[in-house]
């Protein structure tokens, strides 16, 4: 645990999160400011910095987050008509919390991977 990582103290219970999803490595919950009628982000419970860092030192985990949003999207009835995972890494891609966190979003049609 990252002592000022705001996913880290959600995953140690010092901040309140809507948990939607668990497993042994991965904790997920709804998104605070939701870009579509389902985001939930899906982090690991150990701290990675992002994507990149997560592959390198735990393959298996990685792997764990991508089933995870698997999962969830199939309990918030996403699944059939399509979704949306994304991972942020670094400043240029908006990342606004240093710990991986995969979105999931759906519920709705979600338009063109970019913003012109």
């Amino acid at each position: 645990m990252v002592d000022n990582c705001l996913f880290c103290r959600i995953v140690a219970g010092e901040i309140p999160a809507t948990v939607v999803h668990e497993t042994p490595g991965t904790l997920a919950f709804r998104d605070i400011a939701p870009k579509a009628p389902v985001h939930v982000l899906v982090i690991t419970k150990e701290h990675h910095v992002d994507v990149a860092a997560v592959a390198a030192a735990d393959p298996a985990l990685a792997g764990e987050v991508l089933g995870a949003a698997a999962e969830v999207a199939r309990g918030e009835g996403i699944e059939e008509r399509g979704y949306r995972v994304m991972f942020n890494s670094g400043p240029d891609s908006g990342q606004e919390v240093a710990h991986v966190h995969a979105h999931v979003l759906g519920g709705k049609p979600l338009g063109p991977m970019l913003c012109a």
